[in-house]
């Protein structure tokens, strides 16, 4: 039976410039293909700019992020009030502040295509979109999955 309660999802990175802002895409696609109801932001630890080559990544796939900007987590609206926190990279992971104890926290670390070429950033895309792919299908069923599940999903 699908889920019908509203979900709020953060994602969590440390400058959400790249891994966190393309991980909201995949989500938000998924989420939109699944009917899973849901209101998914991203936001980083610290606040730069949406780079560059996210941008062009997610666009090879049909995902325009042209409309996202880098934020932190004090510019969401209810930024204390998640129903799941996902943390993909280990700086945020370590500085993810307390949430309520409802708050369910997930992480799969993805390295940061930074500094790299295209490749990587395709390789990295590519991972996040597995680790979302099953994240939202989980949570449209009415399950959340393991850390562990998400890690082998990404298989990165």
């Amino acid at each position: 039976m699908p889920n019908t309660r509203h979900e709020r999802l953060l994602v969590l990175c440390t400058h959400n410039s790249a891994r966190s802002q393309m991980a909201e895409g995949w989500l938000k696609s998924y989420a939109r293909e699944l009917g899973l109801r849901a209101e998914i932001h991203s936001a980083g630890t610290e606040k730069t700019r949406l780079k560059p080559e996210a941008l062009r990544v997610m666009a090879e796939r049909g995902i325009d992020l042209s409309g996202q900007r880098s934020k932190t987590l004090l510019e969401l609206p209810d930024p204390w009030n998640f129903d799941l926190v996902l943390t993909v990279c280990d700086a945020a992971a370590q500085s993810c502040p307390a949430y309520p104890a409802r708050t369910k926290r997930l992480h799969v670390s993805f390295p940061d295509p930074s500094g790299r070429g295209l490749d990587e950033w395709r390789r990295v895309r590519d991972a996040l979109e597995r680790c979302c792919a099953l994240l939202a299908r989980e949570l449209a069923a009415g399950r959340l999955p393991s850390e562990d599940a998400l890690k082998n999903a990404a298989a990165i």
